[in-house]
């Protein structure tokens, strides 16, 4: 794993929320916050709507996984690097062996990325995923197995996204259960702090 800088500007979740907050209510890219979420949610009402929309399985399939497409690249190669200065790619050597890069805006670097900005892109990296995985459970209860692949399709493009980004932003070493116990536990913490006597 390559990691061409280890800390990026932009809070995770709710991290270091107060240094963004001067910044939180102007969205400096209006354009690429728009597509981070128009891809994926076309994608997401095209699936909803398509036996109303169309009787054709194939044009369906084919609209869906074109916007998950476009969804993935444009996430992946765009709205990261330009909502919170992250990017992340998977190359092979010579010898075929994999290797994840990662790279995030340096701390000294004049590009702040505003804290809404952080906060869409965060979101939308999440929930996404979320309602796919309830797409592949829905397919497989109402036994519409045609559907499946395009839902498991739905599913994988991207939780790729969202696990090359969490892994962007806690680091390529970083092992993900023992930063989500930790986060965990930190919240509960403040939880406890702030019930006092």
């Amino acid at each position: 794993m390559l990691r061409q800088d280890s800390q990026g500007d932009v809070p995770l979740f709710d991290e270091d929320e107060a240094a963004f907050r001067k910044n939180s209510s102007k969205i400096q890219h209006p354009v690429a916050t728009f597509f981070h979420l128009f891809f994926r949610i076309s994608a997401i009402v095209v699936y909803l709507l398509c036996e109303l929309i169309s009787n054709s399985f194939i044009a369906c399939m084919v609209s869906i996984i074109l916007l998950l497409s476009c969804d993935f690249w444009t996430v992946k190669n765009v709205t990261g690097r330009l909502l919170v200065g992250l990017r992340w790619w998977n190359q092979v050597d010579d010898n075929g062996k994999s290797h994840w890069v990662f790279e995030s805006r340096k701390e000294n670097s004049k590009k702040v990325s505003s804290g809404s900005e952080a906060r869409v892109f965060w979101l939308g990296l999440i929930m996404c995923p979320v309602i796919w995985v309830f797409f592949v459970f829905s397919t497989l209860i109402s036994l519409k197995i045609k559907w499946l692949v395009v839902v498991i399709m739905g599913l994988v493009l991207q939780w790729a996204n969202l696990y090359g980004y969490v892994r962007c932003k806690v680091g390529g070493g970083t092992n993900l259960r023992t930063m989500a116990t930790n986060y965990l536990s930190l919240q509960l913490f403040k939880q406890a702090m702030n019930k006092g006597p």
